[in-house]
């Protein structure tokens, strides 16, 4: 019996892996539609977006089935419980990524702004922290989970940074207003991305010490 349950306990954990694969292609995908200026690989950020929806269904029916047939103990327990937290945070950060695509589209509709070289930093610090708040899951890493943590900093920077520079075109040039509020936001949406990414963090470090570490005072606030 209890075999059985390990081998649950671990394809419940690859599906929180799968999920955590296609949305952090699914943030490339978006970054790809606005760099090269090609909306066709939104369609494929939808498709992905489906199949995420549909995994944490199935994430969320195992874990509470699995909690209710073995009532589980200890570190088994706790996995079972942040398992639908975590498929939930995934789920949302493939939302981000067709927030990218929707706001990239407005972007897309004039000639370019300005050359786009936070934007995609951005997104790579964005993508890291996703893969590693997942290798931080199925290692139960805490280095990892804390590197993603400390991580958060640096997209918050961004934004800020990203957002004093357009600001300045749009007090030079109206004009510009509706591109540079589009590219403000998608900054916004990988900011976003980064959250998502460092509460997975912070369960992880609650599925292997048994502490909540969620509003820590040693984080300081989020804007």
């Amino acid at each position: 019996m209890q075999r059985h349950f390990d081998e649950q306990i671990q394809e419940l954990l690859q599906k929180l892996v799968l999920m955590g694969r296609l949305a952090d292609s699914m943030i490339g995908l978006a970054l790809r539609t606005l760099m090269e200026r090609d909306e066709a690989y939104c369609a494929e950020v939808e498709r992905k977006e489906d199949e995420v929806d549909r995994l944490q269904v199935e994430v969320d029916d195992r874990a509470v089935k699995l909690t209710a047939l073995q009532q589980p103990v200890g570190s088994d327990a706790r996995f079972l419980f942040m398992a639908s937290r975590i498929a939930t945070e995934l789920e949302r950060i493939a939302d981000q990524a067709v927030n990218i695509c929707q706001n990239a589209h407005h972007v897309l509709q004039t000639p370019p702004l300005k050359p786009l070289v936070d934007l995609p930093i951005m997104a790579e610090v964005a993508q890291k922290m996703v893969g590693a708040s997942i290798d931080a899951l199925v290692k139960r890493d805490l280095a990892l989970a804390d590197f993603v943590l400390k991580e958060e900093e640096k997209l918050d920077a961004f934004r800020d940074q990203i957002f004093r520079e357009l600001l300045t075109y749009m007090m030079a040039d109206p004009a510009t207003i509706p591109r540079a509020l589009a590219l403000i936001l998608i900054s916004r949406n990988l900011e976003r991305v980064g959250d998502h990414a460092t509460n997975i963090a912070e369960e992880v470090v609650y599925l292997v010490k048994g502490h909540d570490v969620r509003h820590s005072a040693a984080q300081g606030p989020k804007p």
